[in-house]
């Protein structure tokens, strides 16, 4: 095949995180899976958070987990580092410095140059680097369309473990990136979105969670998980769950990237927010003031979102003052509160 330009959201109906089996149909087939049992398990799949977690001994722990999916953007090298940064968060997000990778690869050179095979390699691992961890090889299989992600190894002390399961009433709901990734991809495929908003979305998703990370270890908070494919309705049902509490989030406070509110209000919205919705439905209550378009861009699936921190009322100024002077998320919002568990697990007021 001649090297040509590629355009790799061509090749796919559902990119990125949206490309994720429905949350409810996963909860249901995880469910009946066998539960482990063993003395150094500290996080498993029980409460669905981030990544699992094995301590090896009083001073270390391992975080273990993986992510890939279709692309999420035209460009191959770009996509690399998107599918990398998101793999990459899980760590992030319970505190770990990342360690060691291991690429998982889909790819068919019958159908796509191998100079796009490379590019993506190249762009995933610009963004391990920049993360620190070590690439240890990977594994690739022949299918199409193309799908990259990592496998990621990391660190992080059993006492300074974060997880999505310790939120305690009264904690306030810190959000580090704006949402409506899922409407600019979509609107993107459309042609309806502006290249400078477009451009705004691509980079925020490249951007690595990790100063959100030493953010939140340095202020010794304890609960966390990262936005992604289940939107912030879904991975805050989540979080609600494990947590036994519920949590209030004021929709005309969620941080929204340029122009997907718009989008969203003119009826650009993905399938993966309609099942999001679903999957929340029963456990969520929203008041009827909610603008329609506020409450689907809380279940717009992310890829490689932000960081959803609880975080206790007398450290929420040197947070938000820490989170700002990274000069990484400008975006950052408090977009709500934990309560103690009520009737609904989510509030959206």
């Amino acid at each position: 095949m001649s090297e040509q330009i590629i355009d790799l959201l061509e090749t796919v109906e559902y990119g990125g995180c949206s490309a994720k089996l429905p949350p409810g149909e996963l909860a249901g087939i995880l469910s009946k899976l066998p539960q482990m049992q063993h003395p150094n398990i500290m996080v498993d799949i029980d409460t669905h958070d981030d990544a699992g977690v094995y301590r090896l001994n009083d001073e270390t722990a391992l975080i273990f987990t993986t992510d890939f999916f279709p692309p999420v953007c035209s460009d191959p090298f770009e996509f690399g580092e998107i599918a990398a940064a998101n793999a990459l968060s899980d760590v992030y997000a319970m505190g770990g410095t990342p360690l060691l990778a291991l690429n998982l690869f889909m790819f068919s050179s019958a159908k796509m140059p191998l100079s796009a095979f490379e590019q993506i390699l190249q762009g995933g691992h610009s963004k391990i680097q920049e993360a620190g961890a070590l690439v240890m090889g990977g594994h690739t299989i022949e299918d199409h369309p193309p799908k990259y992600g990592l496998a990621v190894v990391g660190t992080v002390h059993p006492d300074k473990l974060i997880t999505n399961a310790s939120a305690k009433p009264g904690d306030l709901l810190v959000l580090t990136k704006p949402l409506g990734i899922g409407v600019l991809v979509a609107a993107q495929r459309l042609k309806m979105v502006r290249e400078d908003a477009y451009r705004k979305g691509l980079d925020q998703m490249k951007l690595l969670n990790k100063w959100g990370a030493e953010v939140m270890t340095k202020h010794a908070l304890t609960c966390a998980t990262d936005v992604t494919g289940f939107g912030l309705l879904g991975h805050a049902l989540k979080m609600a769950e494990a947590s036994e509490v519920s949590l209030a989030i004021r929709s005309r406070d969620l941080p929204i990237i340029d122009q997907a509110a718009e989008l969203a209000n003119d009826g650009c919205l993905p399938g993966a927010s309609f099942r999001n919705l679903d999957f929340v439905q029963s456990s969520l209550h929203v008041n009827k003031l909610v603008e329609p378009h506020l409450k689907m861009l809380a279940a717009d699936a992310q890829t490689s979102g932000g960081l959803l921190m609880c975080v206790p009322p007398e450290k929420l100024d040197a947070v938000l003052a820490d989170l700002k002077a990274t000069g990484k998320h400008p975006q950052t919002k408090v977009i709500g509160e934990v309560l103690p568990k009520t009737r609904k697990r989510i509030y959206l007021e």
